[in-house]
């Protein structure tokens, strides 16, 4: 099922609902515009997650958000541009960086891209732990979610 501005809805998985596609916020381009989205539609339906993994430039984030209260968010566009909530057991254990607000990795380059690029590799795992894991979400909705359209026979 498609969505309107750029979205994709796919069908319930393990009781999740997959939401992907352009439309989606970038928090490296608005984290208010993000935070804002997330927060509505957690009112609407409970629970929801926000994860993002951006291999090229290493933007990296993921946010749990309860009732439309953010019990934990964290996101990296070259500087940290949303970190609300304590780091949970899972990013500790997953040995994932988080900085804070104007806190800048070492002087080094090579160093943070080192980091940022881990993050990025870390992102469905941390999804795995949280909900699913993307890498075993069944072929058809694979398909599905890499933009493909259903076509009907």
């Amino acid at each position: 099922m498609t969505g309107g501005h750029g979205l994709f809805i796919g069908p319930p998985v393990n009781g999740w609902i997959i939401v992907t596609g352009s439309g989606l916020p970038n928090p490296g381009s608005d984290a208010d515009e993000c935070f804002r989205f997330l927060t509505e539609l957690s009112r609407k339906l409970g629970h929801v997650q926000f994860f993002q993994a951006e291999r090229v430039l290493h933007h990296h984030a993921w946010a749990r958000v309860e009732n439309g209260a953010v019990k934990r968010a964290y996101a990296w566009a070259g500087e940290t541009v949303w970190n609300q909530g304590s780091k949970t057991a899972d990013e500790e254990e997953l040995s994932m960086k988080c900085f804070g607000y104007g806190e800048h990795p070492s002087a080094a380059s090579w160093a943070a891209a080192e980091w940022t690029a881990t993050n990025v590799a870390k992102v469905p795992l941390l999804a795995a732990r949280w909900s699913l894991d993307p890498a075993r979400i069944d072929g058809s909705l694979r398909k599905h979610v890499a933009g493909e359209s259903p076509r009907p026979d």
